[in-house]
């Protein structure tokens, strides 16, 4: 009788450091920064993508106001992203897959007046 095929170890979680400023951070209970484990692939298999992780920030840190930090399928409009220290739109901006010890930015360029 042939043994069963060892189980497939779970990918080890990927470590990504977040950080809130410009008043991003009054969205995240005034927490600037924030190092966090997500699983390093989808429910479908598939690289862990820099859009997973904002709605996973979503369901998780944000703590009021969503329309504030999403419109639609993406941050909103007036909140900068870096992808450690590189503007996200060099890096793919949602299709950017997370690799460990990345650290993501938001900076929100808007102010009231």
């Amino acid at each position: 009788m042939a043994s069963p095929a060892p189980a497939t170890p779970a990918p080890t979680p990927l470590k990504v450091n977040l950080e809130f400023s410009g008043g991003m951070e009054l969205l995240f209970n005034n927490t600037k920064n924030y190092t966090i484990e997500i699983p390093a692939t989808t429910s479908e298999h598939t690289p862990t993508l820099l859009r997973h992780l904002i709605f996973w920030i979503r369901d998780n840190l944000l703590k009021e106001k969503p329309e504030l930090f999403i419109s639609a399928d993406t941050v909103r409009p007036g909140i900068l992203v870096l992808i450690n220290d590189t503007d996200w739109e060099l890096e793919g901006e949602l299709e950017y897959q997370i690799q460990n010890n990345d650290t993501v930015v938001f900076i929100s360029t808007l102010h009231g007046g």
